[in-house]
């Protein structure tokens, strides 16, 4: 086989990047072997537990918690940008029946580069970083409104416009069941809301960064990084960790089941993380929170998560597989009303502001992401065959 004449450069990294370090971050980190991830200089679930999603928003966007003036002024700059311009509104019931099969997140990709495009999103390479940030701040702002209106459609029922007097999470469930939820509710959404806002260098936020380095504008970047989630490795686990409950059915077949499964060597939804090798926190939070509301759900819930970890214990000794956050995130959302088919929808409308302060940083650094494949096909050059 021939060399490559710049073999001598290539850097040969562990496949899918695993633990490759490909630039500096000021937005958060994830420290898997501690159990622990912060945003800014801060606990990602303590954020979650004291402060609302607008607050945490202006941090990972703005670089700082506002006080409680700024705090105000912001969730008022934000809710009004939440209602979509007509044009995008008289399209929304064609995107909705074209994507019927896909579900929200589907439509929400061709909605929300048509968004962009009505609002004259200009590439990131030839705007300021005010103008950045005013781009990411609406098409943040817009998605729990396309998201729930395409729900919505799709459920044959009229989209319910955004509320300026509510929260972020208040209003995303408002729209999503045309009911104001209790405060519960709507706080257990929040915590869930925040604590996935963002979380390393993973799959989606990869994209989205990937993009910018291009330089396009903020509607590309954000829809790049909705495909990358969309796939079931990345955020469609919620529901398919409820699956497995539903699979399981009653508590005297839980032992039964996971053996089974490992045995086989099946991957069991909801459990495993591939940074975190103690308990994920966000499980951890999302656990009480699920317990706070009590119920024979929940104790299902914990009794697979105690039978798995103590079966994963026998018969894979020394091999530390906890539940992640998809596990109590899907019986959460259960709680609080949510459909099976909006769980990863949900995720997206608390990731688009993790992404949105991705895009930013990225966008600052003028150097495009440009990697290299080693070619391993057949010898080269060839002759080409005349056409028989």
């Amino acid at each position: 086989m021939s060399v490559n004449r710049s073999a001598a450069t290539l850097v040969d990294v562990p496949r899918g990047l695993a633990g490759v370090v490909v630039t500096d971050t000021e937005i958060g980190d994830v420290r898997g072997l501690e159990g622990f991830y912060h945003y800014r200089q801060y606990s990602a679930v303590e954020l979650a537990q004291t402060r609302s999603f607008e607050d945490v928003w202006h941090l990972l966007v703005h670089g700082e918690l506002p006080g409680a003036e700024r705090g105000a002024a912001f969730a008022a700059e934000t809710a009004a940008l939440r209602r979509l311009p007509d044009e995008v509104r008289t399209v929304l019931p064609a995107i909705a029946a074209a994507s019927a099969r896909s579900g929200p997140l589907a439509g929400m990709r061709t909605a929300l580069s048509l968004l962009g495009a009505v609002k004259g999103f200009r590439p990131v390479y030839d705007i300021d970083a005010d103008r950045r940030r005013r781009d990411t701040l609406l098409a943040a702002a817009a998605v729990p409104t396309l998201l729930t209106a395409l729900y919505r459609l799709g459920q044959g029922l009229e989209p319910v416009e955004p509320r300026e007097d509510l929260s972020y999470a208040a209003n995303y469930l408002y729209m999503l069941t045309g009911s104001e939820p209790d405060p519960q509710r709507t706080r257990a959404i929040e915590h869930y809301l925040i604590s996935t806002i963002d979380h390393g260098f993973n799959a989606s936020t990869f994209t989205a960064r990937v993009i910018t380095s291009t330089g396009a504008d903020v509607a590309a970047c954000l829809v790049g990084a909705v495909g990358a989630l969309s796939g079931p490795l990345h955020g469609g686990a919620p529901s398919r960790a409820l699956d497995t409950l539903d699979a399981i059915g009653t508590p005297d077949r839980i032992a039964a089941w996971i053996r089974e499964r490992v045995l086989a060597g099946d991957r069991i939804m909801g459990f495993g993380h591939p940074i975190y090798r103690t308990e994920d926190p966000r499980s951890r939070m999302l656990r009480e929170i699920a317990q706070r509301f009590g119920g024979a759900r929940v104790d299902f819930a914990v009794e697979v998560e105690r039978q798995v970890e103590a079966i994963l214990a026998e018969l894979k000794p020394g091999r530390e597989l906890h539940t992640n956050v998809e596990f109590y995130a899907g019986v959460v959302m259960e709680l609080c009303g949510l459909p099976r088919e909006m769980f990863t929808p949900t995720f997206a409308a608390a990731r688009v502001v993790g992404w949105s302060a991705n895009i930013l940083e990225q966008a600052e650094d003028s150097k495009i992401i440009r990697p290299v494949a080693r070619y391993v096909g057949p010898e080269a050059p060839v002759v080409v065959p005349k056409a028989a």
